[in-house]
């Protein structure tokens, strides 16, 4: 995904001097075309960066709404926490190690450029761009960012509620650093998965099914919330507010439209914004596919639809359509939405008869949606080989589930992982920060 290893031809553009695009004077090797190309696709990363930042209120929103009031202060602040995080870290060690630029210490596996990001000098002219015919370096970094904090959102909602604060976000610092760059690189690098022709446009894989791998390590070492799970039965645990969770789940579809619409990674033609708008009108519709499925679902099985099930099936249907956005049918988009809501109802009540704790229902929707969006790709994209996207879902979940599984351990023999038990029955709000969501609740 990144700009410098981008290898689609720009096509020739009318210049818009009266939009001030063109270059004042003749400046050799400079053109009113492509400062137009240059400026509309750092245009595209930009936009498509602050959608996707935006998600992070929309992963706030919905964990806050679907934990239970005496543990929403501590979602917010873990969310806070790990974007800040997040965006130091993969500054210092992530971007480079992410993005090798064909300068690998291991041939397609492990790049050899290391170090802090470096962005273009204050006011850089056309010719001292480190690529002009593309894109500017901040704009890409930016968008690149906001899909690493993403990542680290996921498995946040997941361990909620019995999970401490500091050893959460010293994960958070190594999956963003290093385990989600360093995967992302085989593919968003150039690396061996690239190499093989393995196909994720937006991220189903490296992206979200990253976040649901390192969620799943996570719930398997720190085992369920008090009481989840008792004399064979499942104890429902509502969440303190559905609003909140329905916004949440809102913001998260519109910026998913700069998650998915923003890898089109090129805004300078024609072409390109079409492209553009197909991928919006189809990330929408397989959202809708998702939310409907879920909906008539529920009814069918439970005689009642379950809004928080209606919620996790919009975002699968878009976990579903982010590794092939563009090449679907508008028809196709909502169907591949629609498995992804499907998926989604039957994986919760699965995870539940394993006794894996899912407090929001990250691993269903980032997870099991990934995994399935990530095939889908061969039933509308003729690029793509099954075998090839099998193998690449292989490879990423199991270093994910490896290098998280371990770190995990290290941390639960080291400093601990699970808070006490009195601390959980009496809530994180007041046993780890001393602050509640909402007081004038609970104190009458």
């Amino acid at each position: 995904m990144k700009l410098l290893t981008y290898l689609a031809p720009a096509a020739a553009l009318v210049a818009l001097p009266s939009l001030g695009l063109a270059q004042e004077g003749p400046t050799p090797g400079v053109n009113a075309s492509t400062d137009s190309v240059f400026i509309f696709n750092s245009l595209l990363f930009l936009i498509g960066g602050f959608l996707v930042f935006w998600m992070a209120a929309g992963f706030a929103m919905l964990e806050a709404g679907l934990v239970r009031s005496k543990n929403v202060t501590m979602q917010l602040t873990k969310n806070m926490a790990l974007f800040s995080l997040a965006a130091i870290f993969y500054y210092l060690i992530g971007y480079n190690l992410m993005y090798p630029l064909g300068t690998w210490a291991m041939d397609g596996v492990l790049s050899g450029v290391w170090g802090p990001a470096v962005l273009e000098a204050v006011g850089v002219t056309a010719d001292a761009a480190d690529d002009y015919g593309y894109a500017s370096t901040g704009s890409d970094f930016f968008f690149q960012l906001m899909f690493c904090a993403a990542t680290a959102s996921i498995v946040s909602g997941a361990l909620a509620e019995r999970i401490k604060l500091w050893p959460f976000l010293a994960f958070v610092i190594v999956l963003t650093a290093v385990i989600y760059p360093l995967q992302a690189s085989w593919k968003w690098g150039g690396g061996f998965l690239d190499e093989m022709g393995f196909l994720d446009f937006a991220g189903s894989t490296v992206v979200h099914s990253v976040g649901g791998w390192a969620a799943l390590a996570g719930a398997l070492i720190l085992g369920p919330r008090i009481g989840k799970y008792k004399d064979g039965r499942v104890n429902p645990m509502p969440g303190s507010n559905l609003a909140l969770a329905t916004l949440g789940t809102f913001i998260l579809w519109l910026g998913w439209f700069g998650f998915n619409g923003g890898s089109q990674l090129a805004m300078g033609t024609v072409g390109d914004v079409a492209d553009i708008s197909r991928i919006f009108a189809n990330t929408n519709a397989a959202a809708a596919g998702g939310s409907v499925a879920a909906l008539i679902l529920t009814q069918v099985l439970y005689k009642k639809p379950d809004l928080t099930m209606i919620l996790n099936g919009a975002l699968a249907g878009l976990v579903s359509i982010t590794a092939e956005p563009l090449t679907p049918t508008l028809g196709s988009a909502t169907l591949i939405g629609a498995v992804g809501g499907v998926i989604v109802v039957f994986a919760v009540p699965f995870l539940d008869k394993l006794k894996i704790d899912d407090v929001v229902g990250a691993i269903p929707v980032h997870l099991f949606a990934g995994i399935w969006g990530t095939i889908a790709v061969v039933f509308t994209n003729s690029d793509a080989a099954l075998g090839v996207q099998l193998y690449s879902i292989a490879v990423v979940g199991i270093f994910t589930l490896v290098a998280s599984g371990v770190l995990w351990f290290i941390l639960k023999a080291t400093v601990g992982i699970r808070v006490s038990e009195e601390a959980e029955i009496n809530g994180l709000d007041t046993a780890e920060l001393g602050m509640e969501a909402y007081p004038d609740f609970t104190k009458g």
